[in-house]
């Protein structure tokens, strides 16, 4: 038997093949430590830029210093080639609508219910309209403002409140012993009483629905029960009064200061919500 006096075929193998291992692809993460082979710096990876194609190492002594992105790397000893990190689409996150409510995504204006909120005045509507107005377009709730809720019997035997059919009516100044406390008993009692909600919040305007720090107060001013409250509340304010036009525009300066229902107080929130809930609720309820 002979012996192999030149020992194994050196070209039997991959002899090409460096001590370490062939350099294998790798995202620059940040966080992740490597090491630049021609300088020996150790670093943790602080920082990559795409648009130059360089990344930042940081040793453990806080020195920094930039590198090309690529090959000549060691990572847990292993030659790497460093790519910059793939950017994976962030989720969108769910749009709120001004309300607070989550937004439908793609969902039309629903076709409007027999079902209505009345309100009393325009300012009331145009508050509404600001901050439920995408819920109610999705849920296809129409609120009409009444003019004031003196006759709020007749407009209701008027509309013709019924199974399927129900009325939510927003009421300013809903205290004990008010006018329009008696008025909401009154319909209570009545007939329609069972397909009709009204609920009111205390303020004697909507304009105090809106929190007084978001129009730099901090409270809405005290006005004698002998002035109309919000003549008075311009007046001490320093803002024209003088006709419906000057008190058009003050409510168009206090509107532009509410951006979501954070922007209106508890006590009015509540009361929407309660009536939306009362209409919407109209196909499974009498």
């Amino acid at each position: 038997m002979t012996s192999d006096r030149y020992g194994p075929d050196v070209l039997a193998s991959d002899w090409r093949t460096p001590p370490r291992g062939r350099a294998t692809p790798a995202d620059a993460t940040l966080g992740l430590v490597v090491e630049e082979v021609t300088t020996d710096f150790c670093g943790e990876i602080v920082g990559v830029d795409r648009d130059l194609g360089t990344l930042t190492l940081e040793d453990r002594r806080g020195r920094r210093r930039g590198f090309p992105l690529g090959p000549g790397f060691l990572l847990e000893g292993r030659p790497v080639v460093l790519t910059p990190p793939v950017t994976r689409p962030v989720p969108a996150a769910d749009r709120r609508t001004a309300s607070g409510s989550v937004a439908v995504r793609g969902d039309r204006a629903r076709v409007a219910r027999e079902s209505r909120i009345f309100v009393e005045g325009r300012h009331d509507a145009e508050l509404v309209e600001k901050v439920w107005g995408d819920d109610l377009r999705v849920e296809g709730v129409v609120v009409e403002h009444l003019g004031g809720v003196d006759d709020l019997v007749a407009q209701l035997h008027s509309f013709g409140p019924a199974r399927g059919r129900r009325v939510g009516v927003l009421v300013d100044h809903l205290v004990p012993g008010s006018k329009e406390s008696r008025i909401a008993d009154d319909v209570r009692r009545s007939g329609i009483g069972e397909h009709v909600l009204v609920v009111g919040h205390p303020f004697v305007d909507v304009w105090a629905g809106v929190k007084p720090d978001r129009l730099g107060l901090s409270a809405w001013p005290d006005v004698p029960r002998d002035v109309e409250w919000k003549h008075g509340v311009c007046e001490v304010l320093g803002w024209p009064h003088a006709d419906q036009a000057d008190l058009a525009r003050a409510w168009r300066q206090i509107l532009s200061r509410v951006a979501s229902y954070a922007d209106c107080e508890p006590a009015l929130l509540g009361r929407v919500e309660e009536l939306i809930d009362f209409v919407t609720a109209s196909d499974h309820a009498g």
